[in-house]
């Protein structure tokens, strides 16, 4: 039996990694543990226990994050999957094989910045980002699509169908999902006509985890709340509600802004809008330079298979538009599917653990 480690090291990073998990129980031979480091805040790590209670696999927590770590390097797991560097190279052996499924593939230059020799296996969701890592002299990459998105073809109507029950979605309505990022975030610029959008449509907003966890940005979660208990056609999903994939498959649009929701959205082949309305902090709009650093400008710029505002007081019309023409963007979203995501067949994690037996 193989010991692996699921280092999480961070609560929204647990979706990349349940299908890997779940790929690794059907094929047997593996002893899985899970672990997220020790924080000031106790939630995330109650929330990611619980899930792996109920999925029966062991949680390794400690008093202390120096406890945390100890513990981890001392029972040698023979696997260690990541989602980020992080304390990656106090908890190894030399024969530890490390893998990472990096948890974003959105438009931030950390997707090739959080690298490390140590990683044996690196999974790549698409040809492009493959090609450019092979270009920087990256050896270590295995080609697989996104393991995230594995979900979106192994769950089940039924499943999708409770969810839409529990918050009470109006089928007569299209449903529209708002998952913004936590820095630089529409949030400030658009909540404002979320209320006018509910009035017609289901509106569904699915905040980043670091908007209910980090103090500077807890206010985000604090008016989009009032959103919710204000407004009868807006549902509020909690932190505890961390997997985003179930409402992929129930909303007939998405509205983002530079979250990788844009690109992982596209195997619906539903409109998106990418909602370019954001503030900089103070030290970004002096030294534009120090953010410009952070961002994937040539991501960007390529790309068209979205409808794309900066001014928030476009949204609305935006909306309506896109509702009455689903259609229009299709060619380009499929297109740009098979470019930044591989296959989207649910099998990304299939092939990630294929590579691993095979390294």
């Amino acid at each position: 039996m193989k010991k692996v480690l699921f280092e999480t090291h961070h609560l929204y990073y647990w979706p990349n990694f349940l299908p890997v998990v779940e790929e690794l129980v059907k094929r047997k031979g593996y002893v899985i543990n899970v672990s997220i480091p020790k924080r000031s805040s106790p939630l995330q790590e109650n929330i990611l226990s619980n899930s792996c209670f109920d999925m029966g696999i062991p949680f390794i927590t400690a008093d202390t994050e120096e406890e945390r770590i100890s513990m981890i390097s001392k029972e040698n797991y023979d696997m260690i999957i990541v989602g980020n560097i992080g304390q990656l190279k106090q908890m190894i052996t030399p024969e530890t094989l490390v893998v990472m499924v990096y948890h974003g593939i959105g438009l931030k230059q950390s997707y090739y910045n959080d690298i490390d020799d140590r990683i044996d296996i690196r999974s790549v969701e698409s040809m492009e980002r493959f090609n450019e890592l092979k270009i920087h002299g990256h050896d270590n990459l295995s080609l697989t699509g996104f393991t995230k998105l594995d979900r979106l073809f192994t769950l089940s109507d039924d499943k999708v169908d409770e969810i839409k029950s529990m918050l009470k979605i109006d089928s007569t309505k299209k449903t529209l999902l708002y998952a913004p990022s936590f820095y630089p975030t529409s949030i400030d610029r658009i909540h404002h006509f979320l209320p006018e959008l509910s009035k017609d449509h289901n509106v569904i907003i699915k905040l980043h985890g670091f908007s209910w966890e980090q103090k500077k940005y807890y206010y985000q979660n604090i008016i989009c709340q009032e959103l919710a208990k204000k407004n009868q056609g807006i549902h509020l999903l909690s932190n505890e509600d961390y997997d985003i994939i179930p409402y992929y498959r129930i909303a007939d649009m998405l509205i983002t802004d530079i979250s990788s929701t844009m690109f992982e959205f596209l195997p619906m082949d539903r409109p998106i809008i990418q909602a370019q309305c954001y503030d900089l902090k103070l030290k970004h709009r002096i030294f534009k330079n120090r953010f410009w650093r952070k961002m994937d400008i040539n991501r960007q710029k390529d790309v068209d298979f979205a409808y794309q505002i900066s001014d928030p007081e476009d949204l609305l019309g935006r909306v309506y538009y896109a509702i009455d023409n689903m259609d229009e963007m299709s060619l380009k979203r499929i297109d740009a599917s098979k470019n930044y995501l591989y296959k989207t067949d649910g099998k990304a994690s299939h092939r990630l653990v294929d590579a691993i037996e095979n390294y």
